[in-house]
């Protein structure tokens, strides 16, 4: 018998008391502008999202020299991709969903008279993330805080060749921070 329990049936004991998690096993809750614009996203906007992410948190390497030999010490925590954050919405038929962006966008900065709100995104704009079990049932959830719209993605037709698929449009969101919530 191997001295290591990692064996088939280890692992299969295993998979049937933890499960494993699936791709469709997350939700975004709620997106809040945070006062940077009158725009608001309900739940019939959020089931337009086809994917999301969540997202990762690493602790920089400080290097201290002595003698010769570098010790590595932790440093502060960064979000690596916080400046390019992406939701992916399925389209919808009148484009609201991808209006509100655009406004969003607009309210942040007017290119017709350089105006708008681009202060510091406040701490009340958030997004908040939810992890599901397979019954559906809340793991977890994070939140995405100091968030501000930076793209709205396009919405491409295929006007010789569609066949009537969905489209889908891609908006890139900046966030300061992510915290865990419960």
């Amino acid at each position: 018998m191997a001295d290591v329990n990692q064996l088939i049936s280890d692992f299969y004991t295993t998979a049937q008391t933890r499960e494993f998690a699936r791709d469709y096993s997350f939700r975004v809750l709620s997106i809040n502008t945070g006062g940077a614009s009158t725009v608001t996203f309900d739940n019939n906007d959020l089931v337009y999202v086809k994917t999301a992410s969540l997202p990762g948190r690493q602790i920089t390497n400080v290097q201290v020299p002595y003698m010769g030999l570098n010790f590595n010490l932790p440093g502060n925590a960064v979000y690596p991709d916080s400046e390019g954050y992406e939701l992916t919405f399925y389209a919808d038929a009148n484009s609201q969903i991808r209006q509100k962006f655009e406004q969003w966008s607009k309210d942040i900065f007017d290119d017709s008279n350089s105006t708008g709100n681009y202060f510091a995104p406040k701490q009340t704009a958030t997004i908040d993330l939810v992890q599901l079990d397979n019954q559906m049932n809340k793991i977890a959830q994070y939140q995405l805080v100091g968030v501000s719209v930076r793209n709205v993605g396009p919405l491409n037709y295929l006007i010789a060749e569609g066949v009537g698929n969905t489209i889908e449009f891609t908006t890139t969101i900046s966030y300061h921070y992510w915290r865990k919530v419960s």
